[in-house]
């Protein structure tokens, strides 16, 4: 292709990213986020905070050991046109830690009862790390209310399974040295050279999250097929990754023939706390995307 018609199309696409970008701009002083709570299916209280008016809703679902607080910058970015929700899933942040079962499918309900109580029609779920299958199986309790569910740094692959050993062996790592695992974790979701106040905010914040619902959360992970719950997903399947570690695109693609994926460059695990401007960039994108098939 001539260097010249290059040039056009990147300055066309540059320029939809942008618009799309300043359509959800918004004066971050004049945020209001509101803190509500809930109770998910099984009694337990989940605490969650919102911003802004207008569908689809966007609810942002951290990882594990992570919490809501995680998605301030989305909430306040997106308010301006769309209600923005964010919840502590059950075990982290605020929410009650007095499950009895855990798993996806458990913290898939504490979305839903979230949206259920938001009384939002349609939503487009965002799931960081473990809060990707949570996003995807909060879709599949709600039928005909999701657009989409994207993944942020999560679904590199879906072709494993952690076998209950390895689940029970991480679990007891973590009993054992809390504060240990949640230092090298933390470590081995940046590259070398990430800003040392970034990695250091980020163990900060994961390493107040009480460790006994963590160690019943790593069990829960043992058994569990990541490729289950996509393939039954009749939305849209999109990720916005990092290039830490790769993405499958043409394995993930095998189970979930509509997926895509846009990788950032020289980024880890948590895109919205390293450059959350770039991040909510590529977010108003992915929205209007999902959002341009429902208008039609």
């Amino acid at each position: 292709m001539p260097m010249n018609r290059i040039r056009t199309t990147w300055l066309a696409f540059s320029a939809v990213v942008l618009a799309a970008a300043a359509a959800y701009a918004e004066d971050p002083m004049n945020v209001k986020i509101e803190r509500h709570t809930c109770r998910s299916a099984d009694g337990v209280e989940i605490v969650y905070s919102a911003a802004g008016a207008g569908e689809p809703a966007l609810v942002f679902i951290h990882g594990g050991l992570a919490d809501r607080t995680f998605w301030d910058s989305q909430l306040k970015a997106f308010s301006g046109k769309h209600r923005v929700i964010a919840p502590d899933l059950a075990g982290h942040g605020e929410s009650g830690k007095d499950r009895k079962k855990w798993g996806f499918p458990e913290f898939g309900a504490d979305v839903r009862a979230v949206v259920e109580a938001e009384k939002v029609k349609k939503v487009i779920l965002f799931g960081n790390s473990l809060g990707g299958p949570v996003a995807v199986e909060a879709a599949l309790q709600m039928p005909g209310r999701v657009l989409g569910v994207v993944g942020v740094d999560t679904f590199q692959s879906l072709d494993y399974t952690i076998t209950q050993d390895e689940a029970n062996a991480q679990a007891e790592a973590f009993r054992k040295d809390f504060a240990g695992n949640v230092k090298a974790m933390t470590k081995a979701l940046f590259h070398p050279d990430a800003d040392p106040a970034v990695v250091a905010d980020a163990e900060r914040r994961m390493a107040r999250t009480s460790p006994e619902p963590m160690v019943e959360m790593f069990k829960s992970l043992g058994g569990y097929d990541n490729a289950a719950g996509p393939r039954r997903l009749t939305v849209p399947l999109r990720v916005i990754n990092g290039d830490l570690y790769p993405t499958d695109v043409a394995g993930i693609r095998k189970i979930k023939p509509d997926f895509e994926a846009i990788v950032m460059k020289h980024m880890g695990h948590y895109p919205m706390l390293e450059r959350p401007d770039e991040f909510n960039t590529l977010v108003a994108k992915v929205v209007a995307e999902l959002i341009r098939p429902a208008n039609r």
